[in-house]
């Protein structure tokens, strides 16, 4: 299967602005899985725009219904 990067780079909501990971999702999700937290895709914008990635912010937001 052949990575979309081009396609995925226009659906990424990622601001930190030097990842190199933006668009290879495979390479996001394993990055961030191996640091115990989650990728920018999995939150809202506001939320990701804070950096915190981790599960308990991802679950605080599903509890706020906000996910």
């Amino acid at each position: 299967m052949d990575c979309k990067l081009d396609q995925n780079k226009t659906n990424c909501n990622c601001t930190y602005e030097p990842c190199s990971r933006k668009g290879a999702c495979c390479e996001c999700l394993q990055y961030h899985l191996k640091n115990r937290e989650l990728p920018a895709c999995c939150f809202p914008d506001d939320a990701e725009r804070t950096y915190d990635r981790s599960f308990a912010h991802f679950a605080r937001l599903v509890s706020q219904n906000r996910i």
